[in-house]
């Protein structure tokens, strides 16, 4: 797939000599928006070309332009298309959105059967998943597989997820489920309506979530009496 002179295609093994590249990418990206991400090893990447479970974007010149890879879980019944960046200098180009509707496909052609989900902060990456047919869900319907939940150790906010119980956090869970979904449409005319209402739950979390971390003396008051915001807004 090409886009402004950009190839679209799944990594290959030559492809692994950008891999420190991508993970530097990943964290100084996560660190600019103030956003938690579970971070990967250059090696960890590499493993993903090498199974076959990773796409890449470079200009015709071999120049790095963006990755994102696929992980397994719960023995195949759940996908999760993580670790989706851009460089910096072929940002709002549309191009991360050609990247995921390409890990999308490679997905839904390894894993036919399996709920692809995926956990974010961004609003964008919500209307590239909207786009696709992902609904936004409750944490309780993504997997409870502990390896999952384990890679988010070394998210910043990590303290946030684990004083939810695992129910709540910072980041909006999104689901496809190739055998009770909508279609792309009609999601993507669901995220628009409803843009407003994400962009407004993402600061309620931001203030609710992060005060009692930013006040310890209030800590103890706040802890479990928040209603699910994410339940909040299916109920808008």
């Amino acid at each position: 797939m090409e886009n402004q002179n950009i190839l679209i295609r799944v990594a290959t093994s030559e492809d692994k000599k950008h891999a420190t590249t991508i993970t530097n990418e990943m964290e100084s990206s996560a660190k600019a928006r103030g956003t938690g991400i579970a971070k990967r090893s250059p090696e960890y990447l590499e493993a993903k070309i090498d199974e076959g479970k990773a796409v890449i974007a470079l200009t015709k010149e071999g120049v790095w332009v963006g990755f994102c890879y696929i992980e397994t879980w719960s023995h195949g019944e759940y996908v999760a298309n993580s670790g989706l960046v851009v460089a910096a200098d072929f940002r709002k180009s549309g191009i991360a959105k050609a990247i995921k509707k390409r890990i999308f496909d490679l997905s839904r052609e390894k894993y036919p059967d399996a709920k692809i989900f995926g956990l974010t902060t961004g609003l964008a990456v919500m209307k590239i998943n909207s786009d696709l047919g992902y609904e936004p869900v409750t944490y309780s319907e993504l997997t409870q597989d502990e390896a999952f939940w384990a890679g988010c150790k070394s998210c910043v906010n990590y303290e946030i997820l684990m004083s939810k119980e695992r129910k709540n956090c910072m980041c909006t869970a999104m689901l496809y489920d190739p055998k009770d979904h909508y279609e792309p449409e009609e999601t993507k005319d669901f995220f628009s309506k409803k843009s407003k209402v994400l962009e407004r739950l993402q600061q309620i979390k931001q203030w609710k979530f992060l005060k009692p971390f930013l006040k310890k003396e209030k800590t103890e008051n706040g802890a479990g009496k928040n209603k699910s915001l994410i339940q909040l807004f299916f109920n808008l």
